[in-house]
């Protein structure tokens, strides 16, 4: 550590000069970082449901869509006005850029056909004749369009049940087929917005858009509101630190340097061709909350040294040397914590692993490095070491207090509430949720305009949004076998039967729809045809662009259309579908069945990965700290005290997170982790000086003592100021982030109070139970 000091400080200009221009570099770098948002990105890779998305992407449908839903506000929509805004709907979808247009569909569309039986046989026909044209509509051809809905079956998915509405619906293409450019999602919910709603929208008719497009442009919208948040939290925080340590100075250093760290973060982001992804946008803030944990930290070590009476050179240098080596633990343990999603294979976690990791990988630099050197420029007036004196003689006092624990007598009552307290928050926590847990986009507020879209759509229409599609891998030339046709009946008859699901589409209820009908329409007739002409002839009528089966008959599907997408609905739909692909397997031979598309399909991937994933990143980031602890300070004392109220706290967020219906879904996942490693900088932080004074030969009590006496007050300030900050999220119009403001603020202060309380205990339990019959070395101390 001297090596270190005497490097740093000598060299001091050369090295800010040099931090200086590397700022200015990446702040030109940061400039021309935008959002970026991909439907590709938020797919696990790998996984069993997203391959067979990837596979027949091109011949199902339902996945990516977009909606839009005219609906009249006076009465129903059989009428010249409202069918004509029906029909500049449609067109104005379907000359959007990224339109599948085969997918397209609505009453004004080709793909729209009345099938029947008659007495020459099946007849098909459009719902609105092409020779119909919007602006020459009359009652005769309205009042023939409206008996064609009803005989088509269109009432309830094209055609509101009520009548006030009708729906259009598009598939979105990832990438351009033709100049191969990937689409722009936020461009595209922008063009949605003024080139259909705004139009089209008046006040006799409503125009309601759903789909991924929108939902992520919203967000994108509401995240631009994020840094009215952040610019709150920074004035909180800078009130905050100023009160604390009653210094202008100090607080634009310790805040200056979180900034920039944030800065030298997007550049590097911008020079390695990521963008900010909306749902991403928190990450630069929490990482700046832990700069802010930090500084903190090295401004509550100048202040003590200068109220000592220590000029700021030295004072600058003390901090230095005293929290290189625990704030660097702390990174390094925030830095594997975030690195570790990396193991989740979802581009978009993995670009915010590699985002937050880079981040916290600068603090090391901005706050434990550059922040002492600038702080040795300082100059201070000769008052402020006395009134640092004062304050931190005032401050000790109270925070001494806490040195009962250090009493062997009180350090049982403790053990004893943190075991039972332990067994209740372990118990608490199990059947956590994995996912959304709120109908519509669980990422906006239930009264956002995205999600008053999708109550006005799911009332007025049967067909659900949320689509799970069941693959089946078949033989060539299936469509006319029994026996497979059959296989894909029983299941869409055992599905039916699943809490949650609306109705289920596939090949065989629509052939036995079709054989009805090629049987004057007997009821007992509705049934499939064992014969296998006649099984070919019912299929024949059905249409390929349905997305149910294929061309060469090798792929067939069922849509299952659920209620929503809540993590209690999806799941008894997959294991009911798991269920049968087992119980029945070999029941039709060669063929497989293949979980899953649709979005629902991809929503319970996202799902399974974070349950499967959560737990091994989780003991990674532990398995870090313990190594880091043994390896810095060689005693199995410290990796206990350290870690178990750690371990704590890390439950009580879980029960907190169960208590208040928040799922662990990628937006949540990353706040545990930060959790853990600001939990973490409050142990390493007391220890650190816990072990220093038992060094210098103090008792357990007096070394606890100084110990709190030392950095508890900066401790609990720090907690205090950064749920301060965070706490202001509660009042986002995007519900994730409000989420991650009130999980953040009750987990820094849990860490918080289990770093001042329950570690001196555990310590002083520790050294009770097993007595150090080698006195302490100062390795890897700091004096």
């Amino acid at each position: 550590m001297q090596r270190l000091e005497d490097f740093f400080f000598h060299f001091r200009k050369a090295i800010l000069a040099a931090l200086a221009v590397f700022t200015v570099l990446m702040g030109v770098l940061a400039s021309q970082l935008h959002m970026t948002a991909g439907f590709d990105k938020q797919l696990p890779l790998g996984h069993e449901y997203t391959d067979t998305f990837f596979q027949y992407r091109d011949q199902l449908f339902g996945s990516n869509r977009i909606m839009v839903v005219v609906r009249s506000t006076q009465k129903d929509i059989w009428d010249a006005a409202s069918l004509k805004k029906l029909h500049e709907a449609t067109q104005a979808l379907v000359n959007l850029p990224g339109i599948d247009k085969r997918s397209v569909q609505s009453l004004w569309t080709p793909n729209t056909r009345v099938y029947e039986l008659t007495e020459e046989g099946f007849e098909a026909e459009d719902v609105i004749d092409g020779n119909v044209t919007p602006d020459r509509l009359d009652a005769a051809q309205i009042d023939r369009i409206k008996e064609r809905v009803v005989r088509g079956g269109y009432v309830g998915n094209l055609v509101a049940n009520d009548g006030t509405a009708a729906m259009i619906v598009a598939d979105l293409l990832e990438e351009d087929p033709q100049t191969k450019q990937k689409l722009d999602y936020l461009k595209l919910a922008h063009q949605i917005e003024q080139e259909v709603r705004v139009p089209l929208q008046t006040p006799e008719h409503a125009i309601h858009i759903v789909g991924f497009a929108k939902q992520i442009g919203d967000i994108a919208d509401g995240a631009k509101g994020v840094l009215v948040f952040f610019a709150l939290a920074i004035v909180l925080t800078a009130l905050s630190v100023y009160w604390y340590c009653r210094s202008v100075s100090l607080t634009l250093l310790a805040l200056g340097c979180s900034m920039v760290s944030v800065v030298w973060q997007f550049g590097t982001l911008s020079l390695l061709g990521f963008g900010l992804d909306p749902l991403a946008i928190l990450v630069p803030f929490l990482v700046f909350a832990i700069g802010v944990s930090h500084g903190i930290q090295q401004i509550n070590a100048i202040a003590k040294s200068l109220a000592s009476g220590a000029p700021a050179m030295a004072a600058a240098k003390a901090s230095f040397t005293g929290l290189f080596i625990p704030g660097s633990l702390a990174l390094v343990t925030a830095f594997v914590g975030f690195i570790t999603l990396i193991i989740i294979p979802i581009p978009m976690i993995r670009e915010l692993s590699i985002a937050a990791s880079i981040g916290v990988g600068y603090k090391i630099v901005t706050n434990l490095i550059m922040l002492p050197l600038v702080a040795s420029y300082i100059q201070f007036p000769s008052t402020y070491a006395q009134q640092q004196e004062a304050l931190q003689n005032q401050r000790s006092r109270l925070i001494e207090k806490l040195g009962w624990m250090a009493e062997l007598r009180n350090v049982r009552y403790v053990m004893a509430l943190t075991a039972v307290l332990f067994g209740v928050a372990v118990w608490q926590s199990q059947g956590r949720h994995i996912g959304a847990l709120q109908a519509g986009a669980p990422e906006l507020r239930s009264d956002s305009p995205y999600n008053q879209d999708i109550d006005a759509i799911v009332q007025r229409f049967d067909l659900g949004m949320e689509v799970l599609t069941v693959v089946f891998e078949t033989p060539a030339d299936s469509c006319n076998q029994y026996e497979v046709v059959n296989y894909i009946d029983q299941f869409t008859q055992h599905i039916s039967q699943v809490p949650g699901v609306l109705t289920v589409s596939s090949i065989s209820s629509l052939a036995k729809f079709a054989n009805a009908g090629l049987n004057e329409g007997h009821p007992k007739m509705t049934a499939l045809p064992r014969d296998s002409q006649a099984l070919q002839i019912a299929v024949g009528y059905l249409p390929e662009a349905g997305g149910l089966f294929n061309r060469a008959c090798t792929m067939m599907a069922a849509n299952i259309y659920l209620s929503d997408h809540k993590a209690t609905t999806i799941q008894p739909v997959m294991e009911a579908v798991k269920r049968f692909r087992t119980d029945f397997d070999g029941q039709a031979q060669g063929v497989k069945l293949r979980l899953a598309s649709g979005n629902v399909g991809l929503i319970a991937a996202i799902n399974e990965e974070v349950e499967q994933r959560e737990i091994a990143m989780m003991m990674y980031v532990y398995a870090a700290i313990v190594a880091l602890v043994l390896l810095t300070y060689r005693d199995w004392r410290a990796m206990l005290a350290c870690c178990l109220p750690l371990t704590l706290a890390t439950f009580l967020g879980y029960w907190f997170m169960k208590s208040l219906d928040i799922g662990l879904t990628v937006a949540t996942l990353p706040v545990m982790v930060l959790a853990t490693g600001i939990g973490v900088d409050y142990a390493f932080y007391i220890y650190n000086r816990l072990l220093a004074h038992l060094v210098a030969g103090a008792h357990m009590k007096s070394a606890i003592q100084g110990a709190l006496r030392e950095v508890g007050v900066a401790t609990i300030f720090t907690a205090i100021t950064l749920s301060v900050g965070v706490a202001t999220w509660s009042f986002s119009d995007l519900k994730f982030q409000a989420d991650m403001g009130i999980l953040l603020t009750f987990m820094f202060m849990i860490n918080m109070i289990m770093a001042i309380t329950v570690l001196p205990a555990f310590a002083v339990a520790l050294d009770a139970l097993f007595p150090r019959t080698k006195p302490i070395k100062a390795t890897a101390l700091a004096h």
